[in-house]
Order: structure tokens, then sequence, then C-alpha cells
């Protein structure tokens, strides 16, 4: 079960971009992430210590050697929970779904931001795809689709090789299933 410290400090809406640069960047420079996030430095360190705390990030070895500057890196890939994991805490079941609904409003907004900005080519709008479907299965079998998708989507992001000199873009994959009524 994941901690509701790493839950609800990912889900802070810079602290996530600071998550998901670092997954796609790999280490990078508080400078650095500063720069590209559109953020102070001050305010990029603050929100790193936070990560830190919570084991998401950790410091990471500057690649020049140069001990002066301060480099960071994620500390894991991935986090699996449910709001049902904390229904023993009244407290951290409101911080969970709190974080559900942040981590909701993300997707969300990053679908909406691709829908209203022009695709960079006529490639990119054939590529990117919406599937949904409907139909019958018990929890258990709702269980073993979230973790086919899940293995899928990371085999997938394994078997691509990014020194091939294949022009790449960051791209988001998102897919829920859950209980509903027609």
């Amino acid at each position: 079960m994941e901690e509701i410290e790493a839950i609800t400090a990912v889900h802070q809406p810079v602290r996530r971009r600071i998550v998901d640069y670092l997954g796609l960047y790999g280490p990078s420079q508080v400078t650095s992430l500063a720069r590209s996030l559109d953020q102070q430095v001050g305010s990029i360190s603050h929100h790193l210590r936070m990560l830190e705390r919570a084991g998401i990030v950790e410091r990471a070895d500057d690649p020049t050697g140069d001990r002066r500057t301060s480099w960071w890196q994620t500390a894991r890939k991935s986090f699996y929970w449910s709001v049902d994991d904390f229904a023993d805490s009244p407290a951290d079941a409101m911080l969970a779904r709190s974080a559900e609904r942040a981590n909701i409003n993300s997707q969300i907004a990053r679908l909406s931001a691709w829908h209203r900005s022009a695709a960079p080519s006529p490639e990119w709008n054939r590529s990117a795809f919406s599937t949904d479907t409907l139909t019958w299965a018990s929890a258990q079998e709702l269980a073993a689709l979230s973790a086919a998708v899940n293995a899928t989507i990371e085999s997938w992001r394994r078997s691509i090789d990014l020194e091939d000199g294949v022009e790449r873009q960051p791209v988001f994959v998102f897919a829920h299933g859950f209980p509903t009524a027609p």
C-alpha cells in the first residue's frame, strides 16, 4: 500500500510536473527544471524536498562531476493505490480522495489542452487515440484488465529505443476502468 504522504505529494500540480519531467528526461539540474517548467528555482527546490521526503525523487550524481550543482532523479516510476486502502483512517481517506480528484483533473486538463491546440502534424492527429467500451466484468476481472493494460503500456514503453535517431515527442497515455450504469 502506498503511503498517504507519497500520494498527496505527487498530486500537487507543480510536483506532478516535476515527476513527469524527470520521468521523461532523466536526471536534471534544479535550474534546468525551473526553466523548463517556468517556475522559480526556490519553488522547484522546495517541491523537490517535499518529493524527496515522500520517497518519490532522490538526489542524483552530477554527470559533469561538478558537486556545486543540485541534480535530481525519480526514485520510482509508478504509483498504485485506491481510496479504499485508507478506509481505516477518515483523514487519510479524505486526502486520498482529494489526490484522486487532482489526478483526474490533471488527466482531463491534458486531454482538453490537446484538443484545444493545433497538432504538430496530421500524422500526430492520426496517431492520437481514444478508446472506450461498455461491458460486463467482476471486480477480479477488472483488476486483471488493469494489470494487463499496465503491463502492455510498460512493455511498449520499454520497447522504444530512445537512441535510434527517431524524432519523438512526449505523449500522455491514460485509461480508466470503473463500474457504471448505461
